[in-house]
């Protein structure tokens, strides 16, 4: 599959999926970069493995429709059969959202439906985790639609909260887990593991 990574900040889950297909893990290719920030680490890190990016802000254009269509050209050009959010900090148009249903994934740093929606990112969501005195969070796989952190959860992995955690610290491990998610939910689409029926994701074992 050709993949289109959006990210706003440093983007360690583009190179985890980067590193993911240079040792053979996964066999779809990061083919376009796009970050509404243009001073992202995520940008640095496609220069640097030659993958073409680009800074694309729709506060660059006159409206949302002018932004959608710029957007949906470039997946067109690029020839784009899965988008991938990586800490994109901006929600997905309904016009985009429309175009590639069931073909946007996000990952998120929580145990879905748990501390998730509107404001929960980053740090946001590991201290309302400390805060809430649970013992176990997580990170999730989800499909994107025009709801935040709405969408049919493909995978989900657990991570303990250990005594003494802060927010930072949580969201190290938490962190890491990322890493090893994402590469295994892009593999399982890649593969056509993952059905989707009725909202529920179905996901075929390998015998």
């Amino acid at each position: 599959m050709n993949l289109c990574v959006l990210a706003s900040g440093r983007g360690s889950n583009l190179k985890a999926i980067i590193n993911a297909r240079k040792s053979g893990n996964i066999s779809s290719r990061v083919v376009l970069v796009v970050s509404n920030n243009s001073a992202s680490g995520a940008l640095l890190t496609a220069k640097k493995n030659h993958i073409p990016s680009i800074h694309l802000s729709a506060k660059l254009f006159v409206d949302q429709s002018s932004f959608d269509k710029e957007f949906l050209s470039l997946l067109k050009k690029f020839k784009i059969d899965l988008i991938v959010l990586a800490g994109y900090m901006k929600m997905i148009s309904p016009a985009v959202t429309g175009k590639y249903k069931n073909r946007i994934i996000n990952i998120h740093p929580a145990l879905l439906p748990a501390f998730g929606g509107k404001g929960m990112y980053g740090m946001n969501v590991h201290e309302a985790v400390i805060k809430a005195k649970v013992r176990i969070t997580g990170a999730t796989v989800h499909y994107v639609d025009d709801v935040y952190d709405n969408g049919t959860i493909i995978l989900q992995k657990e991570v303990k909260v250990k005594p003494g955690d802060d927010a930072e610290t949580l969201g190290k491990r938490v962190l890491r887990t990322e890493h090893k998610l994402y590469p295994e939910a892009i593999k399982l689409l890649e593969e056509n593991k993952v059905t989707l029926r009725s909202n529920k994701v179905y996901i075929k074992q390998s015998k």
